[in-house]
């Protein structure tokens, strides 16, 4: 029989995440991660008990939380019934949501990857996903969220988890962080735009303001009072004003933007600071800053 119930009535809300191997878990527990969650991957049955213990003790920081269990584990099912009764004995309830996907599809995507399916051994692929679905079976029995990931892409995956999921979300929103860096330090790898700004006068060569950061006062009104700089925010809005509409339909829930110029003290703070600021009154979510060279200087 199914499971009843789910964790909508709790305080917290605890997710457990099992499945197939290849059927999308990583891809899920990052959706979780992006809306708030402290995802536990891979987590072995002895320390479910001790893991529950911490999460009930500490509502405020375990509002919601995604433990991963799967084959990884040794005996999935007995990881999987320790964690579930972990809870349970602490009343809180998991939402249990299973991943699978049809075998010839399983099967092309671990050879089009080339991962090693962790029941593989001696095993051909085939016979490596026949093996887990049995080992999985009874899980799957007491799931009560079974979603077959055969056909979804990335973004139909994310919208039935949403639908699923016993707590209210807000995929509507990016989590959108902005960076602001100097191009003689070298990108940040974690930016998926970049902006260059280095065609702004630079306030370095003024010597009043070369010692102030970008945000202080007189070097904004410096570097706003420049029509390339008013030109370029008027760009970027409409620019945005399109892309992150069309992130959000494609299913990215997280967007990292860096604006860089020269020493990443200056300008490119400037111009961070202001977008941030519209995208605020735009209501495009929260929006997370980090000055990489303040820390520097």
């Amino acid at each position: 029989m199914r499971r009843e119930g789910s964790g909508a009535k709790d305080a917290q809300h605890v997710v457990v995440l099992t499945g197939l191997s290849g059927a999308g878990k990583t891809t899920a527990a990052k959706l979780f991660e992006d809306i708030g969650y402290s995802v536990m991957d891979n987590l072995p049955a002895e320390l479910a008990g001790r893991v529950a213990e911490l999460v009930v003790g500490e509502p405020e920081r375990f509002e919601r939380v995604a433990m991963v269990i799967d084959v990884r584990a040794g005996d999935a099912a007995a990881a999987f019934a320790s964690a579930i009764g972990a809870f349970e004995a602490r009343e809180v309830r998991p939402q249990v949501f299973f991943l699978e996907a049809r075998d010839e599809v399983l099967v092309r995507r671990f050879s089009e990857t080339r991962h090693r399916h962790p029941l593989a051994g001696h095993r051909s692929i085939s016979a490596a996903v026949a093996e887990e679905r049995r080992l999985l079976a009874d899980v799957r029995r007491d799931a009560e969220v079974l979603i077959d990931t055969s056909d979804l892409s990335s973004r139909e995956l994310r919208e039935r988890i949403f639908a699923a999921l016993a707590v209210e979300s807000e995929p509507e929103h990016l989590a959108l962080q902005l960076i602001t860096f100097g191009f003689k330090y070298g990108l940040p790898v974690e930016a998926d735009l970049v902006f260059d700004v280095r065609f702004m006068e630079n306030p370095y060569y003024h010597d009043d303001l070369r010692p102030l950061s970008g945000l202080t006062e007189p070097v904004r009104a410096f570097v706003l009072a420049q029509p390339a700089a008013q030109r370029f925010l008027e760009f970027a809005d409409g620019f945005f004003a399109f892309a992150i509409p069309a992130y959000i339909a494609e299913g990215k829930t997280r967007l990292t933007v860096a604006v860089g110029c020269t020493g990443g003290y200056h300008r490119s703070i400037v111009i961070a600071e202001e977008l941030r600021r519209t995208w605020a009154e735009r209501g495009y979510g929260t929006v997370s800053v980090w000055h990489r060279e303040l820390e520097r200087a």
